[in-house]
């Protein structure tokens, strides 16, 4: 009996133990909620938590944190066989391919353009002399993306119910009619196949670039030693001031005060090419014409869109798509996959000459100068990783969110991507939420852009096979937002907001002192702050506008008479 009396004891206790552990997490769930919120999928929970058929899987969810346990098993995506196209051949197939003339407006109005019109549409030449160059992975299995067939294989839904038949798919011309629901916010691109059947659209293999002349078939180890990938002393802080915090605005909500003219609704010609360092703004040749084969050409085309901060600050922002991310893992377990994501490299320039980068990567990202990273002449190179996307300056292994390499981005040396070679070509002035076809491009459309949802699925439920959670990190996580949720209005390099600090990095080595992101399992929300900006500095802009008319309309009367 005495023997008995210790096992007893440890019995009691345990329970005890777990009785106060679920007593104590009950009452701070009661009190305090949002402790418990680490991602808008968080907000959620209860709804998410009910969808469960298993009620041991449910209690085991809400005390331990520990969701479909049932559902998890070992990932291994690399059994995807990857073909390399070669010179200009092509992975065809019997699709409808109806869906590229989306890129095409029904009507060219660029003859209409007004000389003011044509100034705000021009790219700044030495935007494409400086574009970046992007050394995809080499293993990768989920390559560039076209939007437009992307459209094609995802049914809109709010949350998890289709607002409208699978057969009516969206268009690049008319996506933006999605924010007729809930102002779009909640609408999500959903896949109309299961992801994990690993569908041809998802993987985009024929959209590998074209192998660059004499590149090899295996990624070659950088040559530190050569003059592009050096890290030359970093010799401008003098004139850093004039372009590290640019912009027009603080708080988009003191717009109401503003003029017509900070507005560039009354700017004449003369003062917007002033802004262009009074280069000459015409389009380039394209390389195309140049060469039978377009070595580094991707069938997906990349969107580059140009912002004038002012005071000569131009931002040129080259997005990338891909129809799907594939999260990283942790012991052969992994978080964070999902439809759709967009990617982005930006170059800041002062006076037409390139000052920094700044290299997209999950939810954040970091800044680099432009004489620390590699270049190919003056275009400078980075890299995507495998599955994420995610964008460095180096090649190699990037550790994030948890020590000892458990979490980490792989680049390589893999294909060349010239985006200069299909993409397509945008102005946009922030301040007035006005996206515009240029001079390069007159005939695409914009509609597309507008759109306030998400490109790709909701976070899977509990109750899907396909999902589960730990510590707070899903295996699949919400679709990401476009481009126009980008900040394409920050003041500063960094992604954030124009309040927070942006450290410029002058060398490409790794620093594990700073902080890159965290969440890797976690989507993306349209946060209410940056909906209603953008909301609000277009509302204020055509107010501003039809004020400014009709005060136009009144002189005109009054010197008629």
């Amino acid at each position: 009996m005495a023997r008995r009396r210790p096992v007893s004891k440890l019995i009691i206790l345990t329970l005890s133990s777990l009785i106060a552990y679920i007593s104590i997490i009950s009452l701070v769930r009661a009190v305090k909620p949002s402790l418990f919120v680490w991602s808008e999928e968080d907000l959620e929970e209860a709804e998410w938590l009910a969808t469960s058929k298993s009620w041991w899987d449910r209690k085991f969810c809400r005390f331990f944190g520990l969701c479909g346990i049932a559902h998890v098993r070992r990932d291994h995506p690399g059994s995807r066989s990857v073909k390399i196209v070669q010179d200009n051949q092509s992975l065809m197939d019997d699709r409808d391919e109806s869906w590229r003339m989306d890129w095409t407006v029904a009507e060219d109005i660029s003859a209409n353009w007004t000389n003011d019109e044509k100034v705000l549409r021009e790219i700044p030449e030495y935007v494409l002399e400086y574009a970046p160059l992007v050394h995809l992975f080499s293993g990768e299995n989920f390559w560039p993306s076209d939007i437009a067939e992307h459209l094609v294989y995802t049914t809109p839904q709010l949350n998890y119910t289709p607002v409208q038949a699978k057969w009516k798919h969206p268009s690049l011309q008319d996506l933006n009619e999605l924010n007729r629901w809930e102002l779009g916010r909640y609408v999500y691109l959903t896949s109309d196949d299961d992801v994990e059947t690993l569908p041809d659209w998802l993987g985009s293999e024929r959209n590998v670039p074209i192998p660059q002349p004499g590149e090899p078939v295996e990624p070659e180890e950088p040559d530190h030693d050569t003059p592009g990938n050096k890290t030359p002393v970093f010799n401008d802080y003098d004139d850093r001031n004039k372009w590290y915090d640019a912009g027009g605005w603080d708080d988009p909500m003191d717009a109401e005060s503003a003029d017509p003219d900070a507005f560039g609704l009354k700017m004449d010609s003369e003062e917007l090419r002033k802004r262009y360092a009074g280069k000459p703004i015409e389009p380039v040749e394209s390389a195309e014409q140049d060469s039978e084969i377009s070595r580094g050409r991707s069938d997906a085309p990349a969107v580059l869109v140009v912002v004038d901060k002012g005071n000569d600050v131009i931002d040129a922002f080259w997005f990338f798509f891909y129809s799907y991310n594939l999260g990283n893992t942790v012991f052969d377990v992994r978080f964070g996959n999902h439809v759709g994501d967009w990617e982005h490299t930006m170059v800041r320039f002062y006076k037409g000459h390139p000052k920094a980068l700044f290299l997209s990567a999950h939810t954040a990202g970091e800044a680099f100068s432009y004489e620390s990273v590699e270049k190919r002449g003056k275009r400078p190179v980075v890299y995507s990783a495998t599955g994420t996307h995610a964008m460095y300056a180096t090649p190699g292994i990037h550790e994030y969110v948890l020590p000892w390499g458990l979490l980490h981005d792989t680049t390589d040396r893999g294909p060349l991507w010239d985006p200069l070679y299909n993409s397509h070509y945008y102005t946009y002035d922030y301040l007035t939420d006005d996206l515009r076809a240029s001079n390069l491009s007159p005939l695409s459309p914009t509609q597309w852009f507008y759109f306030n949802g998400h490109w790709g699925d909701k976070f899977y439920q509990l109750g899907d096979r396909r999902q589960y959670r730990f510590a707070g990190q899903y295996h699949y996580v919400n679709g990401p937002l476009g481009p126009r949720f980008k900040h394409l209005g920050r003041r500063k390099v960094c992604q954030g907001r124009f309040e927070h600090s942006c450290v410029i990095r002058n060398s490409v080595e790794e620093d594990k002192r700073l902080k890159r992101w965290v969440g890797v399992g976690v989507g993306e929300e349209p946060e209410d702050e940056d909906l209603g900006s953008i909301m609000s500095r277009r509302a204020n802009a055509l107010m501003m506008m039809k004020n400014h008319n009709t005060l136009s309309s009144e002189r005109d009367s009054s010197s008629f008479r």
